[in-house]
């Protein structure tokens, strides 16, 4: 008898659902009539989250959901939700949480079975196919005959998964001093890895968020010995394998300690956050390696994530098409020795030396990921060669290479737009922009912020989540006003057009009415907009993004001293000291709240540029890193509080300003940024 199934992921836009919509599972969409339907029927829910770039996503897919047995499994019992991570991290986030309480442990594929209502019971990661069978057998033998039992057990979970992210209200007095953070960092500097960078442990992710703090505090506080270790890392992940060194761009991680062989996927989220780093990190060293890397990245973003109306696309998948037709992971980026051989010729002895086509650079199988060892003055000394000579042959190997490359199956796109990956990736082109004054930067950056504007904001204020085919939809989750609000912000600072500052305080006065939990003084993740999940919930530790909490804080800080809003500034210092007593055991889950503190134990400033030359005034400043700061500035007269009162047609001046005390206006550079470093 063949089996008729019903699937309805062809209706969908995500590309990882997509994928999915020739199963014979009887796929459906997560939805309000989805959640009806189990209800109406009895029946238990299988809910499977995953993303397009995950590998053992697709391993898990190929052994089970691709199989009519299992199929008819999951068919006969359960109702089937599939649900892309990336398009719901609301509906992901709980039952992540669920899973991590039942297993300890988490990650993608995540596989829960939940009761009619939504309750989870049981879940896991990844299973192999007669696991998973099993599983599944006894779990609908068991709702069948002790249907209390699961009850139960949802009744104790679910309490347990409310009280994971619930941030007590913090009644002690806000008290924020430097011991406090060098503390934290006494704490977090046990797990340096001072020989490879990152931390002491594989697989090693870049972490942005942390580097970026990290770099700051060695900055401010001249601490040289952490200084090494932030350039230590760097430079060692722009030479690593998890670094394409053909391409430009990262992937998410590496699997060892020395960054050679990474999961092969390229996330925008990475990408983004890298290029803010990499550009504040060229600031204060000036270090070429650091601009070809931003160069690289961008060149990347804009060749592969782009699309014509300025939006960025998600990833781009770990697995490709071997020339068998075999999808493997990392397939498009390695190469044999005798390929390379061929194709560089002459110079392969050269190219070997500076990528490691030895023992170093060798992964398995005969496979080779360019990594490289020694910086560009030691390997020009021994091969007794001009910079200029380095720089042409390395542009002749990667255009050899590249094209070379494309002959091969590309990895899968995932062409939805995020807003909230699409904000850290316009503030990463505006930090490009900051460091590196190149105008391309920031043509970027302003289409990518109108895209939002005219695509992502809804009629009465709010954003959506996603787009895909000209259609908008998801409304928008926390992560998305936190992270537009940040990319508005470090927009205005840099053109002056003040759209992007009244946006940013309109998106934040939104976020009071639709997200804010008056008990906390924190955000929820979702709006009260959307259907109840299993539990509403905070985020406010920092991950490889940091919390949508801790990017608010400081939006409030910021935004605060704009406006001179008393509110946003007691919201700001009320939320950084609700997570202050988990923020020393673990710091490196706190880097972006560690980050916002250093506003408060160091001297803040306030940098007014008025008069017709601001811009340029404001481009120069920009050349020194100074990470304690905002700016605000015009070329006429302007009713701002920071701004009223202070244009002169005949002069430029700059006021810096700290604690509310304005220092005497000056109208060199050089001079504010004196005051500055007091």
């Amino acid at each position: 008898m063949e089996h008729i199934y019903s699937n309805d992921l062809i209706n969908e836009t995500s590309p990882y659902l997509l994928q999915h919509a020739h199963n014979p599972v009887n796929w459906k969409a997560w939805s309000e009539t989805t959640l009806e339907q189990a209800k109406s029927e009895n029946k238990l829910l299988l809910i499977s989250v995953g993303y397009s770039a995950c590998h053992w996503c697709h391993v898990m897919e190929h052994e089970s959901f691709e199989d009519s047995l299992v199929a008819q499994v999951m068919n006969t019992n359960f109702i089937n939700v599939k649900v892309d991570r990336e398009e719901r991290p609301d509906v992901d986030q709980v039952y992540m949480s669920a899973v991590q309480l039942m297993t300890g442990q988490g990650g993608w594929p995540l596989n829960v079975v939940a009761l009619p209502d939504g309750r989870p019971v049981w879940g896991g990661t990844y299973f192999q196919k007669e696991q998973w069978v099993n599983a599944l057998n006894q779990i609908s033998k068991l709702f069948v005959e002790k249907p209390e039992k699961l009850i139960e057990y949802a009744d104790n979970l679910e309490q347990g998964i409310k009280a994971l992210d619930v941030v007590e209200l913090n009644t002690d007095e806000p008290v924020f001093e430097k011991q406090f953070i060098s503390e934290a960092l006494q704490n977090w500097s046990k797990q340096f890895d001072n020989n490879a960078g990152g931390m002491n442990r594989a697989p090693k992710f870049m972490m942005p968020n942390n580097y970026h703090f990290l770099l700051r505090y060695a900055y401010q506080t001249q601490d040289e010995k952490l200084k090494e270790y932030v350039n230590l890392t760097l430079t060692k992940m722009a030479y690593g394998g998890v670094f394409d060194q053909i391409g430009g761009g990262f992937s998410r991680y590496s699997v060892d300690t020395k960054w050679h062989v990474p999961h092969f996927e390229k996330m925008l989220y990475d990408n983004a956050q890298l290029v803010s780093l990499y550009s504040d990190a060229y600031l204060i060293t000036k270090n070429e390696l650091y601009k070809d890397i931003v160069t690289e990245t961008l060149e990347y973003i804009q060749n592969e994530m782009t699309t014509t109306n300025g939006a960025f696309y998600s990833s781009l998948d770990a697995d490709s098409n071997t020339p068998e037709g075999e999808l493997e992971e990392g397939a498009f980026y390695v190469w044999k020795k005798d390929e390379l051989k061929a194709i560089i010729d002459q110079d392969f002895n050269l190219f070997s030396d500076y990528y490691n086509i030895n023992n170093y650079g060798l992964w398995e199988h005969g496979n080779y990921v360019l990594i490289r060892n020694e910086d560009d003055a030691s390997f020009l000394k021994k091969h007794e060669l001009t910079k200029e000579a380095l720089l042409n042959k390395k542009r002749e190997w990667k255009a050899l290479l590249v094209s070379e490359r494309n002959k091969r199956d590309k990895p899968r796109l995932d062409d939805k737009t995020l807003t909230s990956w699409n904000a850290l990736m316009l503030k990463g082109y505006v930090d490009a922009y900051r460091a590196f004054g190149n105008p391309d930067y920031l043509a970027a950056a302003e289409k990518n912020a109108n895209f939002i504007l005219n695509n992502q904001l809804k009629e009465d204020g709010g954003l959506n989540h996603s787009f895909k085919n000209g259609v908008s939809t998801i409304n928008g989750y926390l992560e998305d006003y936190a992270a537009t609000i940040d990319a508005f912000l470090a927009l205005y600072e840099n053109t002056l057009n003040e759209t992007w500052l009244t946006t940013a305080r309109d998106l934040i006065n939104y976020t009071f009415d639709h997200f804010f939990d008056t008990n906390s003084n924190m955000f929820y993740f979702t709006s009260n907009q959307d259907k109840a999940l299993v539990s509403r919930s905070i985020e406010y530790r920092d991950n490889v993004i940091p919390a949508s909490n801790s990017i608010m804080a400081k939006n409030l800080f910021k935004l605060s001293h704009y406006f001179d809003n008393q509110h946003y500034s007691k919201t700001a210092i009320s939320m950084l000291n609700n997570v202050k007593p988990e923020m020393q055991d673990y710091p490196s889950g706190y880097s972006n709240w560690l980050d916002l503190m250093l506003n408060y134990t160091h001297p803040y400033y306030e940098v007014a540029v008025v008069g017709k030359a601001a811009k340029q005034k404001i481009a120069a400043l920009n050349k020194t890193y100074i990470p304690n700061k905002l700016i605000a500035g015009s070329t006429s007269e302007n009713n701002l509080p920071l701004l009223e009162n202070r244009f002169n047609p005949n002069e430029t001046f700059i006021y810096v300003c700290v604690n509310k005390a304005c220092k005497l206006p000056v109208s060199q550079v050089d001079a504010a940024i004196k005051l500055l470093k007091e």
